[in-house]
């Protein structure tokens, strides 16, 4: 049975209004605005742990349309704060979906407003910068909305990946393979850990706050530094981990959060983007190749481009052809390299899961 439309209202903290209809769980929900570019893949993008703390605007106009399925996650859980969508479907034509988007996402207390002009709204948040935003069903009262608003932090300064990594350390792959891999999560994706395994690698996943002599006790091969939301510049106990292990000297690769942590382990600063980069169609040139990917992102933060060249020891290895922007470097001094988006790509075209073999190729040098 289809929702009964009932309104609701989405407010910006620079007053912006837009109203619209309600979906997905009734209530209230606050995080940063953001926009995701991709034209599918919405499901894996709710559950991405990156996603923590944001709302999100799907740009592609239909979502929902080909329903949900159990596989199609990230993590064990929907991430997001809130969705805004320009045309929500409930009915769906996918014979693999177990039920529509709209249940999933109330059976996941996320809320949901539809019928808003999306490409107006992205091109408001493109203009004026990334933002804390306020969703409800229930509040229509501008001045309470905005009360409410103000009491959401900024994501600058915010640490959330202690908050979404794993409670436990857990394995997977192989036990009896000579490629063993310590990852420290702060929020990895499931399909980041599916790519190391079909690889050949035994991994152990460590929860974020986990020592370096902990790592070590594994005797892994390489270390993995995952994904995750928030400021890296508020996660020194990470960039101080991140230090003992390239002592060791052993392969490290790091995606995204993983990227600008092992930056700031090298003395290279973050900062805050305009309005960050989302999506799976994000185009990156590999200037050590000369050839292009077109990738998938999701990020706000990125490391400081001066500070790099200022940094004897650090070569960059990606940038964004878009914004001239870093996304990728390398230790010219240790067999450590990372990138700023996402090579596992899912959902997105697999243009840059070469970088795992990249990986390998090291531990088995």
């Amino acid at each position: 049975m289809l929702a009964t439309k009932s309104p609701a209202i989405l407010l910006l903290s620079d007053g912006y209004v837009i109203k619209g209809f309600h979906y997905g769980k009734s209530g209230t929900s606050v995080g940063e605005i953001c926009f995701n570019t991709g034209m599918t893949g919405y499901q894996e993008v709710f559950t991405d742990p990156s996603y923590t703390g944001q709302v999100v605007i799907m740009n592609n106009v239909h979502i929902g349309n080909y329903g949900t399925k159990e596989t199609d996650v990230e993590s064990a859980s929907v991430k997001i704060k809130g969705l805004i969508c320009r045309n929500f479907e409930e009915q769906y034509s996918r014979l693999q979906s177990k039920k529509n988007l709209n249940e999933y996402l109330i059976e996941n207390n996320i809320v949901v407003i539809d019928g808003v002009d999306t490409r107006a709204l992205v091109t408001h948040v493109r203009t004026k910068g990334a933002m804390n935003c306020i969703i409800s069903s229930e509040i229509f009262d501008e001045e309470t909305l905005t009360e409410e608003l103000a009491k959401c932090p900024s994501m600058d300064g915010c640490e959330l990946a202690s908050t979404v990594s794993t409670a436990e350390e857990y394995e997977l792959g192989d036990s009896s393979s000579n490629l063993k891999v310590a990852v420290l999560d702060f929020g990895i994706k499931k399909n980041i850990l599916n790519c190391l395994v079909e690889r050949g690698i035994h991994v152990r996943v460590h929860p974020a706050k986990t020592s370096f002599e902990r790592l070590k006790a594994f005797s892994p091969n390489g270390y993995f530094i995952s994904n995750g939301p928030g400021d890296p510049a508020s996660m020194p106990y990470a960039v101080e981990t991140i230090k003992s292990v390239l002592k060791e000297n052993k392969p490290v690769f790091g995606i995204c959060l993983g990227h600008q942590l092992l930056a700031l382990a090298n003395g290279i600063g973050t900062f805050k983007m305009h309005h960050g980069h989302r999506g799976l169609n994000h185009p990156v040139k590999n200037i050590i190749t000369g050839q292009c990917e077109i990738t998938t992102q999701n990020h706000g933060f990125g490391v400081n481009p001066k500070d790099i060249t200022n940094n004897a020891n650090v070569e960059i290895t990606h940038i964004n052809l878009n914004d001239n922007s870093i996304e990728g470097i390398r230790l010219k001094d240790k067999p450590a390299f990372s990138v700023q988006y996402h090579p596992e790509a899912t959902p997105g075209p697999h243009d840059s899961r070469y970088l795992f073999d990249d990986f390998v190729s090291l531990m088995k040098n």
